[in-house]
């Protein structure tokens, strides 16, 4: 590596480490004809860990940050006086090898700024993926940018190369990227992801019916959303990606905390630190949504448009509803059981399967992995009444939530109304 690579490479990974969208990949390419590496099912990502407890990295770096754009949030921004560097397909190509050789990664996640313009962006970012997968013959994980604007025929090359492919769409109302980002609008956001959906559905149907069918983005799509630099509710991010979701490619939608990298810029909101509680809270949200059959409009609406930093959402929807606690968790029906705070989807489905022997009791539970002490309040069973379970009141619930070793004096006082 020569000292010119190196400084770009130092520029270039520090740009690249404002985008979240990535994760493991959940896909598998096997080695074939004496090529490099492996991508195993389910690892291959930065700060992504394998089955057997391995942390896997990779190759994270924008290929440049001289951009074309003055997005008010970004650091890249046009009019930004920063270090600008613009790595080559060639000195891209031999970094992903020479790293993956010295086993530093295990695969490639490669994203930039509006370089020219974004057809000349893709086209060098797919030339470096067909040349790690075509020349070197490289099977590690390759994660591309999909650049907003780009032709479609650069994104469906891209998706003949790459396991995942991401459109990061930002600012989730269009009012609100204008205001920040002139030059960008989600006509062109979600134009490709649109393709790449259809793309990937088509494919799988070919590859049932077809020998010999090239895989297309096989681990499918994620994106981002930026909290905290627009006025944008919970509301708007949550109802955003639920709609995403019904796209059947769409595998993540990640969420970063705004960072004041920016502060001169008037339209953007004065915090002195990232929103990371309020990412964390939607990331539980969107868990939720995922594998808890919640929508949307159950965790946030327009009346509450945001959600309670306190607790987290599941233990917030329960609190909103006392009407339906508590439930008998030797009766209640699963999709009940899921939102039981204390009780996870593994939770459930041990109860469902174990209730059909016996009447289940508070140590049943403790074994099955229900967390007692969010779920008493919520739930009967032999030792747990619901007469003293329905005689607490929703703000005394949430008290003791969010004390877990219990009220002290101080807080008895403060709060009498509710002891």
């Amino acid at each position: 590596m020569t000292e010119s690579t190196l400084n770009k490479l130092k520029i270039l990974a520090e740009a690249a480490r404002y985008d979240v969208s990535c994760s493991s990949s959940g896909t598998v390419r096997n080695n074939k004809d004496k090529g490099i590496g492996n991508t195993v099912g389910g690892i291959g990502v930065c700060h992504s860990f394998a089955a057997d407890g391995r942390c896997i990295s990779l190759l994270k770096v924008m290929m440049s940050n001289v951009c074309l754009y003055d997005c008010a949030y970004c650091i890249s921004r046009r009019s930004n006086d920063i270090p600008r560097a613009t790595l080559t397909v060639k000195e891209l190509v031999n970094l992903t090898i020479e790293f993956y050789r010295r086993n530093y990664i295990e695969g490639l996640f490669l994203s930039s700024a509006i370089v020219k313009n974004p057809d000349f962006t893709m086209e060098c970012m797919v030339q470096v993926a067909k040349e790690l997968r075509e020349v070197h013959r490289f099977n590690g994980y390759i994660h591309l940018k999909g650049i907003p604007g780009a032709s479609l025929e650069l994104i469906n090359l891209a998706g003949r190369y790459a396991d995942r492919m991401s459109v990061n769409v930002e600012i989730p109302k269009q009012k609100s990227l204008q205001y920040l980002a002139p030059e960008k609008n989600h006509k062109n956001i979600y134009e490709p992801m649109k393709y790449i959906n259809t793309a990937v559905l088509e494919n799988r149907e070919d590859r049932r019916s077809l020998l010999h069918v090239p895989r297309f983005i096989p681990a499918g799509q994620s994106t981002q959303m930026i909290v905290g630099a627009s006025d944008d509710t919970d509301h708007d991010i949550l109802t955003l990606s639920s709609s995403l979701y019904r796209a059947k490619s769409m595998r993540r939608v990640y969420y970063s905390g705004y960072v004041s990298v920016n502060t001169y810029d008037s339209r953007l909101p004065a915090l002195k630190q990232p929103p990371l509680v309020r990412e964390n809270r939607l990331y539980q949200a969107d868990w939720l949504m995922r594998f808890y059959q919640f929508r949307a409009d159950e965790l946030v609406d327009p009346k509450n448009p945001n959600l309670d930093l306190d607790v987290d959402p599941k233990i917030g929807w329960a609190l909103r509803h006392p009407e339906f606690f508590p439930i008998d968790v030797n009766k209640a029906p699963y999709e009940m059981l899921l939102r039981v705070p204390g009780i996870g989807v593994k939770s459930a489905n041990l109860i469902v399967n174990a209730r059909r022997y016996r009447a289940l009791g508070s140590d049943h539970l403790k074994k099955i992995g229900v967390v007692l002490k969010r779920a008493q309040y919520f739930i009967v069973c032999r030792e747990l009444p619901s007469a003293v379970i329905g005689d607490l009141s929703p703000e005394y619930v949430k008290l003791r939530l969010m004390l877990p070793s219990g009220p002290s004096r101080r807080t008895v006082d403060r709060y009498p109304s509710l002891f």
